[in-house]
């Protein structure tokens, strides 16, 4: 198979993920103009695959597509901050601690918001499903699973966001999910994740069962300061 064929797995994945760091790092600033024809020879990819790569990016906000113009990067304030991918990308480059703070600041503005829902609205399935995850939580984290933790925190987080019966507030599961992700990616996570840090999960889990917004709220904000403290806080001296 040639170094163009657009049939061969991961392509138009590698393309988009490779200039979607680049942008969001400043490699690439804003009014940088884009030659497709470069990109082709540097990924080793064909025209159509660069092409589907900018539409993605465009709908994104990351890049504009103009005539005479050509493809020019765009300013942040143009960017779909929601996107999982953007986020994904922004906690790769430098201002990863920028990004952490944003992301707690709307975390917490969202989660114990929508826990007080979820106290409210939350169906015999989805309270058997919180609890479900908080139970996966304290096995995964006993051993030090942190790829299995990790998902059984989706879960959690998930759960949480539809039982509030807000679909903006269940639309934000993307957001949260590469908020988790991230931490345990960039290895912002304790090898054994904090007892503490599961218990208050069961609490929230508890609450919502009970019908209890105002606990189900004051867990879920105990909860989101806590991760976002420790995902700001300085690395330990050796």
């Amino acid at each position: 198979m040639g170094a163009k064929d657009q049939t061969k797995p991961g392509l138009h994945g590698t393309l988009l993920d490779g200039l979607g760091l680049r942008i969001a790092s400043g490699e690439l600033p804003a009014g940088h103009t884009l030659r497709i024809e470069q990109l082709e020879e540097h990924f080793g990819v064909s025209r159509s695959v660069v092409r589907e790569a900018i539409r993605v990016l465009e709908s994104m906000g990351l890049l504009t597509s103009r005539r005479r113009v050509g493809v020019t990067v765009t300013p942040r304030d143009r960017w779909n901050l929601f996107d999982p991918r953007v986020i994904r990308w922004r906690l790769q480059a430098g201002d990863r601690e920028d990004q952490l703070r944003s992301l707690g600041q709307l975390r917490r503005g969202v989660e114990p918001v929508a826990a007080a829902l979820a106290a409210r609205n939350a169906t015999p399935e989805q309270c058997g499903l919180l609890t479900g995850a908080v139970m996966s939580m304290a096995v995964h984290g006993r051993a030090g699973d942190l790829a299995a933790y990790l998902q059984a925190d989706i879960a959690f987080h998930t759960t949480l966001l539809q039982a509030s019966g807000n679909e903006m507030l269940a639309a934000l599961a993307g957001v949260v999910t590469e908020v988790l992700a991230g931490r345990t990616r960039h290895h912002l996570m304790p090898a054994h994740p904090e007892p503490a840090a599961i218990r208050r999960h069961a609490e929230v889990a508890q609450a919502v069962q009970a019908g209890d917004p105002e606990a189900a709220e004051r867990a879920m904000r105990d909860i989101v300061d806590e991760a976002t403290t420790a995902m700001l806080a300085p690395p330990p001296t050796p």
